[in-house]
This record gives structure tokens, sequence and C-alpha cells, in this order.
């Protein structure tokens, strides 16, 4: 046990300056033998410090290595087990109970010894020493010996001390001295023992010499003592002294810490009393704007506004946990709510009111515009109203309820406003295009019976007020009179003046475009304007940066159903107005068709969903449907085209009825966004007159080579026309024209063999000319006619011998 004592000190503890006092070689209670070993140490530096040091050996078994360590002031008990009988087991507590068993009780005993010891010197809380025999505690420190444990104790303790320097020294000169002390141990020890001896002689003579000193030294040692004392009892009554202090001290910092929370519970009310104050407290001056203010002056208009913002923060506050139990908070939460319904009936009234009044004095304004192609602006009214946009969004915010109905009242009167303005500026349109057909008004005194009767009519269309006056039946008399006998009046309108007829058409159809261009550039600004208007105020704009796409859907649909509602009039208005304009002239369609394309493009670009766009673009379908039915007149004029009994040569009459619709279309297409719609009209009436539109293109400059590339005479064209007249279809029409060239002949005179005779040349000749204009027009392409000039010879042979 000594070897692993110095083992343990000189690898384990001599590094860590610890000092090794006693062991004990252990295992744990209970469980598999593993053996370790407890050690009591101390620190060589001061303060010392006392521990409890558990030792094992490595894993290898090479050497020791420090597992644990338990300072001895945190040592509350031993437990020996058992006090009178022998017993290896001991118990430690520290802040749990170690439960040991020694592999001897002699080394037990005396490791709990050396832990009393320690006790006693270093430690003011004592160790309670349980089953520990009061015998061996009283031979730890013998009766009347008062030296401490560093001293005597810890020597005693030691069973081996190392030599110093100065005591290897003088060994190794004994040594030298001494020649044969490593030869001859023996009697180098024999004569260390006889000087020894000597010494032990002269050392006892030495100190029954000084008796007297010793003695003197001893009574000094007991006065020392007794001095200790009394320093100790001093220094036990002053640590009662702190101890008391110490607890008022303790005392004092409990109470300056109840000071400290109560003071922070005080701050932290003090902030709560304040946010409260702060956000939830509406001035004076903002309630009496909210119960009387002026909402008719500006200023007052003003200070509610500031007045209704600042009721809607305090409103909108977000309360602090427990904030809404507290009683002030309650009352001023029902102040604010009826501050709020007060204020919101106030603005609903007064809004309410402000409608009819607005309403009066735009309907005393109506009757300037009648007269006039213009409709009433409401800037002044929409300036007036702007002013309660942020009242109309507070109380959007506020009170849904109540901004539905206010959004309702002002579509039913807007709704009715619109109606009259509408409908009396439609009125004046009308009438102003009905007289389009008359401006020569008076000179009709020269005309024939039927144009004066159309005088009339004309005239019956205007009142003294100047409004359509049973407009229905006298327009559609009108319009059918003036279509179906235009052109036979022409001789008739030759003498008027130096107006010829197509210059009179042109006039009234320049006129006609003028007063429909007039309507869309009034309707379109009114539109935009009302829709802007209900946008600003009834905050229906869209912020795309703050607003969830869904939302900024809803709020389009708002708006359009607003004025969906407002300007339910103007579509079938402008429908009927169209409907009028095509039953005066076919022609009108095509301008009509270029200037609504026009306004549609325009309305698409400022907001493709707007209302304007959407009723447009609903108008510019029946204004197509019309313009195709022209296309369709013009197609079905050729198709059924009749020749007069007393005409034998002479251009037919559909094709300067073509010459008059394309110097029309194209003045009034050029530069025109549908001027596709124009070609694809062009494409259906050449199929009609195919082979004339070619040799028109080649008079114009085209070459015959290049007539191919151009949309309305490609080859895909020809093929059509060609195969719109077979050979069957041909001999149909030929047969036809015999029987109208039989009937107008006499057979007396033979002359229906002659003409008979002479058709069939021109038509030969014709065929060829056209079969070299093919040839010429579409070289390589390999069409031809579906007959040929022996079946044509043959047609005319087998119907001239049929009949």
């Amino acid at each position: 046990m000594t070897a692993i004592k110095h083992a343990l000190q000189r690898d384990i503890f001599t590094p860590n300056d610890e000092r090794l006092l006693s062991i004990v070689n252990v295992c744990k209670a209970g469980k598999k033998k593993k053996n370790c070993f407890l050690c009591a140490t101390v620190t060589t530096e001061r303060p010392v410090q006392v521990k409890v040091v558990k030792v094992k050996k490595s894993d290898k078994g090479d050497f020791y290595k420090r597992q644990m360590a338990w300072e001895l002031r945190d040592l509350a008990e031993v437990d020996a087990k058992d006090a009178s009988k022998e017993n290896p087991e001991f118990d430690l507590h520290f802040e749990k109970v170690y439960r040991w068993v020694a592999s001897s009780t002699a080394e037990k005993n005396s490791f709990i010894s050396c832990i009393w010891k320690l006790n006693q010197r270093y430690l003011r809380k004592k160790v309670e020493f349980v089953n520990v025999s009061s015998q061996l505690l009283e031979e730890s420190v013998p009766s009347g010996e008062s030296q401490s444990v560093a001293g005597g104790d810890e020597d005693a303790l030691d069973d081996y001390q190392e030599l110093n320097a100065r005591e290897e020294q003088d060994i190794e000169s004994m040594m030298e001295v001494c020649e044969y002390a490593i030869s001859n141990a023996e009697a180098f020890a024999e004569k260390l023992s006889r000087e020894l001896q000597v010494l032990d002689g002269a050392n006892i003579q030495s100190i029954m010499a000084s008796e007297k000193q010793v003695n003197i030294l001893m009574q000094l040692l007991d006065e020392a003592l007794a001095e200790v004392d009394t320093i100790e009892g001093k220094l036990s009554s002053y640590e009662e002294m702190l101890q008391s202090v110490k607890e008022q001290m303790d005392q004092i910092s409990q109470s300056n810490r109840l000071i400290q929370i109560s003071n922070t519970n005080n701050g932290k009310l003090l902030d709560e009393i304040q946010f409260l104050v702060n956000y939830m407290d509406l001035s004076k001056g903002h309630i009496r704007a909210l119960q009387d203010g002026d909402l008719s002056s500006p200023k007052g208009i003003e200070a509610c506004i500031n007045a209704s913002e600042a009721l809607l923060q305090c409103m909108n506050v977000a309360l602090r946990p427990g904030h809404d139990k507290l009683m002030a908070v309650k009352q001023q939460q029902h102040l604010f709510s009826e501050l709020r319904d007060t204020f919101a009936r106030r603005l609903t009234n007064h809004l309410n009111n402000v409608f009819v009044h607005q309403g009066h004095d735009q309907s005393s304004t109506l009757s300037q515009h009648t007269a006039e192609l213009t409709l009433p602006k409401h800037s002044p009214l929409h300036r007036d109203l702007l002013r309660y946009a942020k009242l109309m969004e507070w109380l959007k915010n506020t009170h849904r309820e109540k901004y539905e109905g206010l959004s309702r009242t002002y579509v039913d009167y807007m709704t009715r406003l619109y109606e009259r303005e509408i409908k009396d500026f439609f009125e004046v349109a009308k009438i102003k295009m009905a007289g389009t057909t008359k401006e020569a008004k008076g000179k009709f005194a020269t005309l024939p019976r039927k144009e004066s009767a159309l005088k009339q009519e004309t005239e019956s269309l205007h009142g003294s007020s100047g409004k359509l006056t049973g407009s229905t039946s006298s327009l559609n008399k009108l319009t059918v009179q003036g279509s179906n006998s235009r052109r036979s009046q022409s001789s008739s309108l030759l003498d008027m003046g130096n107006m010829s007829a197509s210059d009179l058409d042109v006039a009234d159809r320049t006129k006609f475009d003028k007063i429909f261009e007039q309507v869309l550039s009034e309707l379109e600004p009114l539109c935009l304007a009302e829709q802007d208007f209900i946008s600003k105020f009834f905050k229906l704009q869209q912020h795309p940066t703050i607003t969830p796409p869904l939302a900024q859907v809803n709020l389009k649909d708002m708006v359009r159903l607003m004025m969906n509602k407002i300007f339910q009039s103007i579509e079938t208005e402008l429908n009927s107005l169209i409907a009028l304009g095509d039953k005066i002239d076919s022609f009108h369609s095509l301008y009509m068709l270029v200037k609504m394309s026009h306004h549609v493009w325009t309305a698409e670009n400022v907001d493709p969903a707007s209302y304007l766009s959407t009723t447009l673009g609903n108008v510019l379908v029946i204004v197509k449907r019309n313009f195709d039915k022209c296309i369709s007149g013009q197609i079905k004029q050729m198709e059924e085209v009749k020749i007069s009994k007393k005409s034998k040569v002479g251009i037919l009459p559909f094709v300067t009825g073509f010459e008059e619709f394309a110097e029309l279309a194209e003045t009034i297409f050029r530069n025109a966004e549908r001027r596709g719609d124009l070609d694809k009209a062009y494409v259906k009436l050449i199929r009609a007159h195919f082979f004339e539109g070619v040799e028109a293109r080649v008079a114009q400059g085209v070459r015959e080579e290049e007539v191919s590339y151009q949309l309305a005479f490609n080859k895909q064209e020809l093929r059509k026309v060609i195969k719109e007249y077979p050979g069957k279809e041909v001999k149909k029409g030929l047969d036809n024209l015999y029987k109208k060239v039989d009937k107008h002949l006499c057979e007396e005179e033979s002359l229906l063999q002659v003409v008979w005779h002479s058709m069939q040349d021109e038509f030969i000749r014709q065929y060829k000319h056209f079969e070299g204009l093919i040839g010429r027009c579409y070289p390589g392409s390999g069409i031809t006619m579906e007959f040929t000039i022996q079946d044509m010879l043959e047609y005319f042979s087998s119907i001239a011998q049929s009949h």
C-alpha cells in the first residue's frame, strides 16, 4: 500500500501541487468488484483546499488516473455503519450518497480518522460522523495536544517521506568518509549506530541541562494556548455578530428587491396608462366635429375628415392582453361606437341631400344642351362630391351597409339623370341625321310630287321644340323612300343648282360621318369621367402593390356593375341610331364601322375591361353585321341585275355601283384599323365580278404576271370563280337568255337567228379573251375553264334546235 501511495503522490498529486494524506482501497457496495482508491488530499498553497479524490487504474492497467473529486466542505455526513463491530462498509454523503466497501476495516478507520482531523482543522462547517467509534476520534487527537494536522499530525500520517537535498548531501559526505560504506554495509551501519548513541547521549545531556528552558518553553506554550482559546472565543463572538449582521443584510436585500419589483411594476403600469391615454383619447375638438361639424363647408369637411380618421385610429388600436377588461377602456369603446354611429348617420343623410340638391341644379342646365349635339358636363358635380371621398372611405371601413346604401342611392339618381340626358341627346342626333338628306331645303318647291312628299316627311320630323316627335313611322317611311328612289331621283336632283346627285350623296354621307363621330366623341369622355369619379369617390381604385389580385378583380366588377346601371340606355340608343343610319343609307355602315372600331381601340388602350370598351365592343358587332349586310346587298345586286328591254348596249348598273362603293370605301378606310374587313369585302365582290377586277389591276399598272400575287386575285380565288361557272350552269344561263331574246324579237324578220349568232360570236370572243387573260396573268398554273369552245358551240346549237 505504501508503494501505491508513493506512486499516486508522484504521478497524480505532485503535478497538481497536492499532498496525499490518506488512502483507502474501495469498491462500490452491491456491484461488481471494481476496485478504486479514495484519497484525502490538501493543496500545498494557501488558502488550503481539502478534497476527496477518486482514483482508478486505466483500462490497460499500466497507470493510474484521476476520475472524480469532491470538496470536503461539500461533505455533509460520514456513516461508518457500525461503531461496535468491524465493518468495511461506509457511506459518504455529498450531493448524493456514495456507498463504499473498503478492502479492510483498518484502512477504512484510518481514512475516516484522517477525514475527521482535516474537518476539525480546516472547516467551519463540521461534518457529521455517524456510527463512528468515539475512541477512534479521540485517538486521532491525543489529550492536551493542539498541534495542527499540517504539522506533526500530517507527518504521523506519512509512512514514508523523501529525503530533502541537504539530507542527501550529508549521507553522501558520510559515505565518502567511510570507504567501506558500500562494500561492508553492516560495518557502516554499526559505525552509524555508535555515532547515533553518542549523539543521543549528548542530546539527553543537553536536554537535561536545558530543563529549565524547556519548562519555560512549556509555560509559554501553555500561555499561548490560553491566548489562543481567548482569541477563539472572541472570534466565535465576532462570528455570531457577523451572522446577525448577515441576517440583517439579507433582510435589507429582500426589502430592496421588493422595492425594485414595486418600482418595476409601477413603471409598467405607467406605461400601460400612457399607452391607453395616447391611443384611446379623442380630443374635444374631434368629438365636436363628429357630433356637430359642418359638412357643407370646405373647412368643416376637413375637420370632419381629421376627426373621423382619429376616431378610426382609436377604434382600431391593438389592445394588449387584459385591456378589454378595464372599465375605462370599455367606456371609451362605447363612446367611440356612439360617435361612429352618430357621424355615420349625419354623413349618410347629408350626402343623400347633396345628391338630390345636385340633381336639381344639374337638371336645370339640361335645356341649354337640348338643341345642340352635346352632352352636359358633370365635372362641377364630381368636383363637389370628391371633397367627401375620404369620408366615403371612412364610411366604407366602418359602416359597410350605409356605404352600400349610398352607392345604390347615387346609382339610382344618376341613372335617371343620365337617362334623360342621353335620350334627349340621341333625339337631337336622330333629327340631325335624318336631316342630312335635305341640305337644299329651300329648293324643294321645284321638285316633282315625290320629292315634295319627301320634303314634307322630313319637315314633319322637326317640331317647335327641336325634339323628335312621331319619329318612328316618319323616319321609316323617309328612309325607305330615300334608299329606293335615290338613283331614280338623280335626274331631278341635277336641277338643284350646281350640285349633282353624287355630290349630294357625298355631302350627306360626310355630314352623317361628322354627326356619328360627334355622338361617339361626346359619349366617350362622359363615360370615362363618370368611371374615374366612381373609382375615386367610392374608393374602388386598384393598387397592385398592396391589393391582392382577387380584390382587384372585385373592384373592377363593382365599377363595371355601377357603370352598367348608370348608362344602361347608351347601348340601346346607339343601336337605334345605327339602325336609323343604316336605313337612311346602307353605305353609312362603312363610316360607322371605321369610327366605331377606332373608338373601341382607343377605349381598350385605356382599360380593356372598362364599361365603355365593353359597350362599344357590343355595338361594334351590330355595325359589323350591317357592314356585312351592305356587302351582301351589293353582291345581290350583281346577281339579280336586270337588263332593260330598251337597253342593248351599255355598262351594267352594278359596275357603276361597285365603282361608287370602291371610291367611297377607299376614302373611308384609308389608314383605318379595319382595313382588313374592306379587303375581305373586296374578295367577296370580286368573286361576282372577278375578271373585270384583274383587268382593272392591269390598267392601274400592275404587271400581268404579278396579278396572281395579290390576295383578292390569287390562284385560289380564280379556282373558286371558275368552279362557280361549270358547263351545266353556263348552258342553263344561255337557255334563259335565248328565251328572253325570243320574247322581245319578231319572228317575221328572222332577227332571232341573227342575234343568236351574234351572241355566239361575242361569247366565243369573251371566252378567248378570258382564256388569254388567264394564260398571261396565271402562267404555268394549269387553270382553265370547266368548259371548252366546242362545248359552248354545242350549247348554242342544241338550244337553238330545241326551240
